[in-house]
């Protein structure tokens, strides 16, 4: 009974939050633009604030010059994939508020979390593209010996592998790579924005039932 009187309040919240989103495409022609442009900052910002507080002496060494271009196609690449999962989100929420089964309901709001399981491999994806990049334009036109100093930069197999190596040790040896799962998490907060705001929702109706419940 608490349960089914949670899902239903569940069911209003994000049908009013639907209906806002609605009205606010209508009234904004460029609410696409700007959400894009939103998801560049936000990544732009969450690159920062993780180099700063994990790796702050690559931050203010002598490879701050490649990690702050880094930063633009990491921005691009992470707005990419957010702006995506976000009208993702919209299409799963308008499939679950139609279905009049809790299950059903449920069920389509837990691909959130696949998209949240995503988000870890699109961050490998994301910065071994954006090292190349930056290190592709880096070498060009450039002499033998710097070209070949940029080679593990350029490379994008040992770039896959090196990171894919990163990924299997975190997972292996969680204690040990704590810095690396951190500046993961949080490169990875944009992504798991539409899953917070539903545990938030499911939250707030539980507590409403159970506390506030007639």
């Amino acid at each position: 009974m608490v349960l089914s009187k949670t899902i239903n309040l569940w069911r209003n919240d994000l049908g009013k939050l639907l209906r806002y989103y609605e009205r606010t495409k209508i009234q904004l022609k460029t609410l696409f633009l700007y959400l894009f442009l939103f998801f560049i900052f936000l990544n732009i910002g969450s690159y920062w604030f993780a180099m700063l507080t994990a790796f702050p002496n690559l931050v203010f060494g002598k490879t701050f010059s490649y990690y702050f271009k880094v930063q633009f196609p990491v921005g691009f690449l992470g707005a990419l994939f957010d702006s995506l999962s976000f009208f993702i989100t919209i299409n799963i929420i308008r499939r679950a508020l139609r279905n009049k089964g809790n299950v059903a309901y449920i069920a389509h709001l837990s691909i959130d979390i696949l998209i949240a399981i995503l988000a870890t491999f699109w961050v490998l994806f994301v910065f071994t593209i954006s090292g190349w990049i930056v290190g592709f334009f880096d070498s060009l036109h450039q002499v033998a010996e710097v070209t070949e100093m940029y080679e593990h930069e350029t490379n994008l197999s040992r770039r896959t592998e090196g990171y894919k190596g990163l990924l299997q040790d975190a997972i292996r040896h969680p204690f040990q790579n704590l810095q690396n799962i951190y500046f993961g998490l949080l490169m990875g907060l944009s992504a798991i924005i539409p899953t917070a705001i539903h545990l938030s929702m499911f939250f707030k109706s539980l507590y409403i039932t159970t506390f506030h419940s007639n």
